[in-house]
């Protein structure tokens, strides 16, 4: 794992919004920690594109503390960032004489 400190150093060369989220833990459980997991907490903030640098130090103090896993923050996250959800494309092309053989991802798979 990289100290948090050099990686926060990603809002100095991105020219794009960028989340930080800093768990407390250590390396594995502060990533990992399941909702209602005991002694866990994490800091987290958007910087959006154009906004002033915050150094790590300043970032640290500024951002209020939130209890819990880091999970649901995270589920926030990715609704916010995700596209509306979409059917898969389907298989074969019957209409030119090619049905699909079998449902994704087929039978190939299962060969030895």
């Amino acid at each position: 794992m990289a100290p948090w400190r050099s990686v926060y150093k990603i809002h100095l060369f991105a020219d794009t919004e960028v989340t930080c989220v800093l768990t407390s833990g250590g390396h594995n459980a502060g990533i990992v920690s399941e909702p209602g997991h005991p002694n866990r907490s994490y800091r987290i903030a958007t910087q959006k594109e154009g906004d002033p640098y915050i150094d790590h130090d300043n970032w640290q103090a500024k951002m209020p503390v939130h209890e819990g896993s880091w999970c649901p923050a995270l589920q926030t996250w990715l609704k916010e960032h995700s596209s509306k959800r979409v059917l898969p494309p389907s298989l074969g092309t019957p209409e030119r004489g090619y049905p699909p053989l079998d449902d994704a991802p087929g039978t190939y798979v299962l060969e030895e």
